[in-house]
C-alpha cells in the first residue's frame, strides 16, 4: 500500500528538525513504525509524526519530563524510558523547541545505539518542494516556522 502524503504541518516540523540537525554530517533519515525519524551519529534521537516531535532523551530524567504540560511517554506501560512525545504546545516558542533539540543532542552521545539491519534502506526525504508553498503573512518569503511567534 502506498503511503499516504505528509501534511503541510507535518512537513514543516520535519524541516525544523533538519534545519536544526543541518550543522552535522552524522545524520540519517529513515521512517519507522509511522514515524520520520533521525538518527544521529547512528544513534535514533528524534521522530516526527503529524504534529508531534519525538525526542529520546536521558532515562534518569524520565519521570520529571513525563510531568510536563504537552509531552507524553511513548509507551505508558514505561518500558521505553525516555522516549517522549511532545504536542506542538510543548514547542511553540523558540525557546521550547531549543530546549528540546539541545536536550536530545546532549543524551545522544552516551545513549545506546541498536544493532544496523543487514539490508540497507534507501535514504527517506518527503518531498522538499512540499514546504516551499507556504509564506510568511504579506512578506512573500518563505515560511518554514513552527513557532506560534512566527505565524
Amino acid at each position: 500500500m502506498p503511503a499516504r502524503p505528509l501534511s503541510d504541518e507535518t512537513l514543516q516540523l520535519i524541516a525544523a528538525v533538519r534545519e536544526a540537525l543541518a550543522h552535522r554530517d552524522d545524520v540519517e533519515e529513515r521512517s519507522m513504525f509511522g514515524w520520520f525519524c533521525f538518527f544521529v551519529d547512528g544513534k535514533w534521537c528524534f521522530g516526527v509524526k503529524r504534529e508531534e516531535l519525538l525526542v529520546r532523551l536521558a532515562p534518569e530524567d524520565h519521570d520529571r519530563i513525563a510531568e510536563r504540560p504537552g509531552v507524553r511517554e511513548l509507551d505508558p506501560r514505561g518500558s521505553m524510558k525516555g522516549y517522549f512525545c511532545v504536542e506542538p504546545s510543548a514547542y511553540a516558542t523558540r525557546a521550547q523547541w531549543e530546549e528540546w533539540i539541545i536536550a536530545a543532542l546532549a543524551y545522544n552521545p552516551s545513549a545506546k545505539a541498536s544493532p544496523r539491519r543487514r539490508t540497507t534502506a534507501a535514504k527517506t526525504s518527503p518531498d522538499p518542494k512540499a514546504t516551499s508553498k507556504t509564506t510568511s503573512k504579506g512578506t512573500g518569503r518563505k515560511r518554514h516556522s513552527i513557532f506560534e511567534s512566527d505565524l
